[in-house]
């Protein structure tokens, strides 16, 4: 068996401060946070900013800045950063961290969809004003991700040898996937991030991930490798079953605040040690940074530009 690659989400832009006093927001929590994640087996850091005043959302690349030199310092860990940015956010926006940074990793939705998480604020606790408006707000939101979208996301991005998370939320995602497999826009590995649990999008079923891993199993074949992304309480057993058919895992506090039932997660290390003992008991290796390079096809740390 390959061994087991884990990501880290180590803030994200869904989750707002008075949801967890855990959720890193200023530069130098994210930093510490990820390298937290790095040193307790995440191989791969999924990083967003946040506004250091008020922990909004951030696609600022100069808030990027602030973290991702001490990251890449003090981690052999691949950066993956986010091209989703903040929801309601335009494309320039999203992409231009991952333009300024190059780095070794970018995520890239693939297909426009519904994403309402409005639900969240039960969990606020005496919020900011933008944290309530923010989450109404996607009551009427579209994720915009449309043919033409992606194609300027690949285009750019792959001038720098930035290599994809490609983020697919239904199985319709992973048509659009082959489509520009076809086009020859993307070369393989494909790295194909399965997200359930987002209102709007495929639900936690486990025959959902069934679903998925047979669908890309007919497109791709041997040319991708799979990761598993369980929104809230689905994070652990649905990734769990993920592994347990071969894939890979994501767990950290943009996907999830829970490290139990009741029980707030006090870091994304935590996260990340309680999927590595997981994983273990089950008998996976998990990859090295360095692995994960073989097996994704990165092209280094040394050839990024922070």
């Amino acid at each position: 068996m390959p061994k087991t690659i884990i990501s880290c989400a180590i803030t994200g832009s869904i989750h707002t401060p008075s949801m967890s006093l855990y959720l890193p927001v200023t530069a130098d929590q994210i930093a510490e946070s990820a390298i937290g994640a790095a040193q307790a087996g995440a191989a791969v850091l999924h990083l967003h900013a946040r506004h250091p005043e008020t922990g909004a959302p951030s696609q600022n690349p100069d808030h990027y800045a602030a973290f991702l030199p001490r990251i890449k310092a003090a981690t052999n860990a691949i950066v993956n950063i986010t091209t989703g940015g903040g929801l309601g956010m335009s494309m320039d926006e999203r992409i231009a961290p991952a333009l300024q940074a190059a780095p070794e990793l970018a995520s890239l939705n693939m297909g426009s969809f519904n994403f309402n998480i409005s639900a969240a604020e039960k969990a606020l606790k005496d919020p900011q004003p933008w944290e309530v408006d923010y989450l109404r707000g996607t009551r009427d939101l579209i994720m915009s991700n449309t043919f033409t979208q992606i194609e300027q996301v690949l285009r750019r991005l792959s001038d720098a040898g930035t290599r994809f998370e490609f983020e697919c939320y239904d199985t319709g995602h992973l048509y659009n996937l082959a489509h520009f497999a076809d086009a020859g826009l993307v070369k393989p590995p494909f790295f194909v991030q399965s997200i359930f649990g987002i209102t709007g999008a495929q639900g936690t079923d486990p025959e959902n991930l069934m679903h998925m891993k047979a669908t890309a199993d007919r497109l791709f074949g041997k040319d991708y490798v799979l990761s598993v992304l369980g929104a809230g309480r689905a994070q652990f057993p649905l990734v769990t079953m993920g592994a347990i058919l071969g894939g890979h895992v994501r767990v950290g506090l943009e996907d999830n605040l829970y490290i139990a039932k009741g029980q707030l997660a006090d870091s994304n290390a935590q996260m990340v040690a309680k999927v590595r003992r997981i994983l273990e008991e089950l008998g996976h290796d998990i990859a090295t940074p360095d692995e994960a390079r073989a097996i994704l096809g990165t092209k280094g740390a040394d050839q990024v530009a922070f």
